[in-house]
């Protein structure tokens, strides 16, 4: 048995420091990225002839709280009016409904090419609103947002331009933050997101790896959507899986970095839990569906099946994380009683190398958005402690999910509760969209609680500290995620 669990342990080390790698490769792209000069081909849209028309589609599905936000917002994008069209892709079954046809009613007569678009099924979710307003899209282009992003007025002007490159299927554009600092919460949640679109995004575009869009924030050619087999609703992310069917076809996806959509972060624990959720499962349903297709493609670069690997299993690394965190205290016995294993356990701290490197590259991805100087970097490690501490509560959670998308359980599309937060003492807890039920797996998280608690006590009772951050950020890191939610 002991040795069972030392050679899991041992294993999960290992994954991890080789995901380790990827990000660091991923680093170095990214700075060799920053001095690369912009060179791309682009249309002069001072030059009427030259404007492609582009069609903005609008999901949505009982949004009461930030639809007016969205569609004045939306309504203030500087494009030529007569190349741009609007399609309000509702699926909603409340109230919101007639304040949409209001405020579309009132655009129609500002002059806008403004459509709300209702559908008798909610067939196919996100997906299936995408595609059934893609029927009719008069744009060339497809620019879509979620209902809490809030483009700038600029962002067609800064995006369109590098449809002129035929090759292009999508422009990503960066997410911004507009709660970042509503709460250690939401600081969390931008920590990790401004990673992903600083670093990870920025890194396998510029080494030609694949990327995703977002899900919102970019555009479309239709072209591509419809050559790679259009909108499927058959995965939870269904932006990831058209993105790595895109690219299978040969279609290049731009990302820019320096063109940030600014969009509201979930202030509540379950509404970021749900969100979280659907991403996780999607992200293994679409390992499932597409990691095969993309090994077996020749003409892909084993460097790019070594990311996309990675990419698509990113979310499978909780399993891992919650792996080695229970198997972290047996650990610490088996240390114990096998003193003649000493050799070994001092080669495992080889592994730290992993924390070191993600340490540096969230840094770079920090210093990009918060600056540099001693004060970011004490900062920084601050947030960076306290954020894997979370990740690490997060981990029973997201692997429930992870295993669904693997062994293929089907579930609703969950669509996170969006607030109009616009202080910091507003109540958001009347949202009439917040779920209000405690599940079950909170007494799991709980019981892992009390667990790591217990290796914390174990580190003073055997005398044995190697492991005691760890503990002690499992144990902070699921107290946080119980007792949120119970507060929640």
């Amino acid at each position: 048995m002991d040795l069972a669990i030392l050679i899991l342990y041992s294993l999960a080390l290992l994954i991890i420091f080789i995901y380790s790698l990827s990000q660091l490769q991923l680093l170095l792209n990214y700075l060799k990225a920053k001095k690369q000069a912009d060179t791309a081909k682009k249309f002069d849209l001072s030059d009427r002839t030259q404007i492609p028309q582009v069609t903005i589609q609008l999901p949505l599905y009982n949004e009461l709280y930030v639809v007016k936000r969205l569609l004045d917002n939306i309504s203030a994008i500087e494009y030529q009016k007569d190349r741009l069209e609007i399609q309000v892709l509702d699926d909603s079954t409340d109230e919101s409904v007639a304040l949409i046809a209001e405020r579309v009613s009132v655009l129609k007569e500002a002059g806008f090419d403004i459509k709300h678009i209702r559908r008798e099924s909610r067939t196919g979710f996100k997906a299936g609103a995408l595609r059934e307003g893609l029927k009719i899209a008069k744009g060339e282009l497809i620019a879509i947002f979620d209902s809490d992003f809030l483009p700038k007025k600029d962002w067609l002007l800064q995006t369109v331009p590098y449809f002129k490159d035929t090759e292009i299927g999508v422009v990503q554009t960066r997410w911004a933050h507009i709660n970042r600092d509503y709460s250690w919460l939401t600081k969390i949640q931008a920590f990790a997101l401004d990673f992903h679109f600083i670093l990870e995004q920025t890194g396998r575009n510029f080494g030609r790896h694949f990327i995703n869009f977002n899900g919102t924030a970019g555009i479309w050619r239709k072209e591509c959507i419809l050559d790679a087999g259009n909108w499927s609703g058959d995965t939870l992310t269904e932006d990831l899986d058209l993105s790595y069917r895109a690219q299978l076809k040969k279609w290049k996806f731009k990302y820019l970095e320096d063109v940030e959509t600014p969009a509201e972060l979930p202030v509540a624990i379950s509404a970021a839990k749900s969100q979280q959720f659907r991403w996780n499962k999607g992200a293994a349903e679409n390992f499932k569906k597409n990691y095969r297709k993309l090994l077996r493609d020749k003409s892909v670069p084993f460097s790019t099946k070594f990311h996309g690997f990675f990419h698509l299993l990113n979310s499978s690394m909780f399993l891992i994380v919650l792996l080695l965190a229970i198997l972290s205290v047996p650990i610490l016995y088996i240390k114990s009683q096998h003193a003649q294993l000493g050799w070994y356990f001092n080669w495992l701290g080889v592994f730290l190398l992993s924390t070191i490197i993600f340490f540096l590259c969230y840094f770079v991805a920090w210093k990009r958005v918060q600056g540099s100087g001693f004060k970011s970097f004490l900062k920084f490690t601050g947030m960076f402690f306290s954020f894997f501490s979370v990740v690490m509560g997060f981990s029973l959670h997201n692997s429930i999910a992870v295993l669904e998308g693997h062994f293929g359980k089907k579930s609703e599309f969950i669509r996170t509760p969006k607030f109009n937060i616009n202080s910091t003492n507003q109540n958001w807890r009347k949202n009439k969209y917040l779920s209000q039920t405690l599940s079950p797996q909170l007494l799991l998280e709980f019981g892992l609680w009390l667990y790591f608690g217990f290796g914390l006590y174990s580190a003073f009772l055997l005398k044995d500290f190697s492991l005691a951050i760890f503990h002690l950020m499992l144990f902070i890191g699921f107290g946080f995620v119980v007792f949120k939610t119970i507060r929640t």
